[in-house]
């Protein structure tokens, strides 16, 4: 009954400032992000009501050379059936995938990936995180193929494809030694069914209402 998270949510997506223009006036054409160490998995990623932390990642990719321009694009979303791994009964469910995941590498005698930092790099906060993807991509693929095998089978599945994932993340270094509040903690949202995307925005700069109010009435 629970299920679904009806509830409208704005995310901001951190990108090139080419790429934020090319979502305003194609909205339709959505690259989803598919690299081995995405947080959450595969699809389109957003920082749920955080416009800076979007902006600190754009600025932070410039910085390294691997995005032109900084940008931070808006997006209305809803986020459907959501595996929101802020509610435990989906923590319960991915470590039900990810025992399953472990039986199956060990009989295959693959060795598990490993979330890590980037090398030449003093961050540790273990920002590559190809073990965390793997197992959530893991799940989405054995949700999937039972979904396929029902309906091939019984023309009907009790099972519901996840819309989006939804995590938080404790990141950056402490605000004060000792202290378990961190800068850059945040909430992430990777959407993978393209129809929670409801819209895109250009984000408006702050003001100072109360200046402005006082002008408007001079």
């Amino acid at each position: 009954m629970y299920d679904s998270r009806s509830n409208l949510v704005i995310g901001f997506h951190g990108c090139e400032e080419e790429t934020a223009q090319a979502l305003l006036t194609n909205p339709n054409v959505i690259k989803e992000s598919t690299a081995p160490y995405d947080w959450l998995g595969h699809g389109m990623y957003f920082w749920e009501n955080n416009r800076d932390r979007a902006l600190q990642w754009a600025k932070a990719k410039f910085s390294v050379g691997q995005a032109k321009k900084p940008a931070v694009i808006g997006a209305v979303l809803q986020l459907g059936y959501c595996c929101d791994l802020m509610d435990s009964r989906y923590t319960a469910l991915l470590k039900n995938y990810a025992s399953i995941m472990v039986e199956w590498y060990e009989i295959l005698g693959i060795k598990l990936p490993e979330n890590r930092d980037p090398t030449k790099s003093n961050s540790t906060d273990k920002v590559v995180r190809e073990l965390d993807c793997t197992l959530i991509e893991f799940m989405h693929s054995e949700i999937l193929t039972q979904f396929k095998k029902d309906i091939d089978n019984l023309g009907q599945s009790e099972l519901k494809l996840f819309d989006s994932t939804r995590g938080v993340f404790l990141e950056g270094n402490p605000v004060l030694p000792g202290s378990e509040i961190y800068e850059k903690s945040h909430i992430q949202i990777c959407i993978r069914n393209p129809n929670c995307i409801l819209g895109f925005f250009l984000p408006r700069n702050e003001i100072n209402a109360i200046d402005y109010l006082l002008d408007k009435n001079r």
